[in-house]
């Protein structure tokens, strides 16, 4: 067992170094993409300084002020560069991998086939956003916890769950992926169906407390529950910035309800995978 993770351990490896060399290559399309994906996201936080230059609050009493919406900023750029780096072209490629019959070949190679399709190529310019979210992290984090009032305390807890959670994010957010992926083999080819990835995925990038209401009410209920995606973010970012507006229990709550989903989907997305390949059909059938 051992030498056998050992052995996905060293072609995960393979592929992250593989994909690296290939990315430097082409030095000045690796910048250019780093430079593209770094506007995209400067833009974005143009358009919050703007708001908050007419607002102290994002919803009334929900505790999302400036730093602590930055706080939310910063774990939905690390959830997505890593989604982005690691599985979105991968997921891309699938259902050309089906269309021109090079699924055959993985299917043949000694290895799990999802991890395989997976992890093949990593998008190194995609961690440019890493990055600034760390520095955007970093700024948020200072100034909550040099604030006069109630100033934040950043506890061991919060330092362990963290990074913890945002993985739980991007399991959920993989899960989804790996299932649309797997349409594929039934549908052909689904580009509209990744173009509903992103769509759906547009909930999670706000403070769960705006859904309220009748509609916001339901959306917030249906994003919850039954498609998890408001917790891929809100969960982390609660935990880090601690808006007054929520209370502990409902953090506790919903954290533990992350992990579980997680579980579900991640259990869930495997099974639709696996009867996914038992209907495909060679492309030499």
């Amino acid at each position: 067992m051992s030498s056998e993770r050992a052995a996905y351990g060293s072609v995960f490896y393979t592929f992250v170094r593989n994909s690296l060399i290939r990315d430097l290559s082409y030095r000045s399309n690796f910048f250019i993409e780093c430079a593209s994906s770094m506007s995209w996201v400067l833009m974005n936080l143009g358009f919050y300084l703007l708001i908050f230059s007419f607002t102290t609050e994002i919803g009334n009493n929900t505790g999302w002020r400036k730093f602590e919406f930055f706080v939310f900023l910063s774990t939905t750029l690390f959830i997505n560069s890593l989604m982005q780096t690691f599985f979105m072209p991968n997921a891309q490629e699938f259902s050309e991998l089906i269309r021109t019959g090079r699924l055959d070949f993985a299917l043949l190679k000694p290895i799990d086939t999802q991890f395989l399709i997976s992890f093949q190529k990593v998008n190194w310019p995609s961690m440019s956003n890493f990055l600034f979210g760390i520095i955007l992290l970093s700024v948020s984090l200072w100034n909550l916890t040099q604030r006069p009032e109630n100033p934040l305390v950043i506890t061991p807890y919060m330092i362990i769950a963290y990074p913890m959670f945002i993985l739980c994010g991007v399991g959920i957010l993989y899960s989804l992926m790996i299932v649309l992926a797997a349409t594929s083999i039934w549908l052909g080819r689904n580009q509209s169906l990744y173009d509903f990835w992103f769509y759906i995925t547009s909930f999670s990038r706000y403070p769960m407390e705006i859904y309220e209401g009748g509609i916001g009410g339901t959306l917030r209920f249906i994003f919850t529950f039954m498609i998890p995606i408001l917790v891929v973010v809100n969960v982390p970012a609660r935990i880090m910035a601690k808006p007054v507006g929520i209370s502990s229990v409902e953090n506790i709550e919903l954290a533990i309800f992350a992990v579980i989903a997680t579980a579900g989907c991640i259990l869930g997305s495997r099974w639709v995978f696996k009867r996914a390949l038992l209907s495909y059909r060679s492309a030499s059938s």
